[in-house]
């Protein structure tokens, strides 16, 4: 006997990748369309660099006026210091006469300045070089390149199109890597997810060919619920092999997830652990009799049927009512007689349940409901 759990879903590539823009600008060239396979580091499109190419002579002349800037302050801290080392050996010659000291004050300040202003000069340098790594890194994004081999699942990006990127990078091309395996994603009932655990085996159909099922893996059940209109699903993930590639993204699945597979077990209908006589008006298989009067008829019903006592299941469940894990009875058939006997039941696969322990035998006839003759 199989129980399985049929859940819903959406097939998707293990990896999909949405490739986007940093920089603003007009696209000047597309190279790829839609389903075309692309290699890591392939050239999707580019964008019109002439803003950014003149942007990136600018930093390099602003850094050369830098580099400039550094020799002209290191030419002053030379001359500062050759004219204060000379006045501090005239004021010393003199016996401190010549230079003044004012004079020997303000030549020991120009030299202090001048060696500062070496150092801004090195920080100008400094920030005309980051300024032109900027312009550069920019520059070479406006080549957009393919970050993985893969095919092209969509372009939403045409050649002469002003894409803009100041909130956020606009999404030129969605990527899948490897569409041979791919991802289902079901979505499994809260009452059912605590059967399904890892490596389980799943069947799964889809539209597109409805006299074909596919086989799956479970990859991975996720804690985190998912609440739609009050229903709470906790999403399952599923291995698929999609050599053959006829399974395409974003296509719905019904999978059902093989929960149970048992062999050699005892099984009933699900009907008859749901049938429970209630006052029968008929016998169930009997050949047809001369009818008799309603008291005799009566006394040979109650021998078929009889009431149940007190601990019974009176009236009768419908079809659709699950089967509960819990002791139930069975009616059997037996010497034109109809008998209950207690069973445990287990596992169901919606057709037919499996009975754990109880005095039920293989072969014994179990009543699932009964026909009322037309008077």
């Amino acid at each position: 006997m199989k129980v399985t759990v049929s859940a819903t879903g959406t097939l998707k590539p293990v990896n999909q990748v949405d490739v986007g823009t940093e920089v603003s600008g007009i696209i000047s060239e597309v190279l790829v369309d839609f389903n075309d396979s692309v290699k890591k580091g392939q050239i999707l499109a580019r964008l019109d660099a002439s803003k950014l190419q003149a942007q990136k002579l600018q930093s390099e002349a602003s850094l050369e006026v830098a580099k400039a800037e550094h020799l002209k302050a290191q030419t002053d801290v030379k001359d500062a210091k050759s004219n204060l080392e000379r006045l501090k050996k005239a004021y010393q010659l003199s016996n401190g006469k010549v230079p003044a000291k004012q004079d020997l004050d303000s030549a020991e300040a120009k030299y202090q300045v001048a060696l500062a202003q070496v150092e801004v000069a090195k920080a100008d340098i400094i920030r005309a070089k980051a300024v032109l790594e900027a312009n550069i890194s920019e520059l070479a994004k406006a080549t957009i390149y393919s970050p993985i081999t893969g095919i092209v699942l969509n372009r939403s990006v045409e050649a002469g199109q002003t894409v803009a990127a100041s909130l956020q990078a606009p999404v030129l091309f969605t990527l899948a890597e490897n569409l041979t395996n791919m991802m289902l994603y079901v979505s499994v009932d809260e009452a059912d997810v605590g059967q399904i655990t890892e490596a389980q085996w799943a069947e799964f159909m889809v539209d597109a060919y409805p006299d074909k099922t596919f086989p799956a893996q479970i990859t991975q059940v996720r804690f985190a619920p998912q609440t739609e209109n009050g229903v709470v699903t906790y999403q399952c993930l599923l291995k698929v092999d999609n050599s053959d590639l006829l399974l395409r993204p974003g296509m719905t699945a019904t999978a059902d997830i093989l929960v149970h597979d048992e062999q050699d077990v005892l099984l009933v209908p699900n009907a008859a652990l749901r049938f429970t006589p209630s006052q029968p008006q008929d016998s169930l298989s009997e050949p047809k009799r001369p009818r008799a009067g309603r008291n005799e008829q009566s006394s040979i019903l109650s021998k078929l049927f009889p009431r149940p006592g007190r601990g019974g299941n009176r009236g009768s469940r419908s079809s659709a009512d699950p089967v509960k894990p819990e002791a139930a009875k069975v009616w059997i058939l037996q010497n034109g007689r109809s008998l209950p006997v207690s069973v445990q039941p287990g596992a169901s696969d919606g057709i037919n349940t499996r009975i754990i322990s109880g005095d039920l035998k293989p072969g014994l006839q179990v009543i699932v409901g009964m026909i009322q003759e037309a008077k």
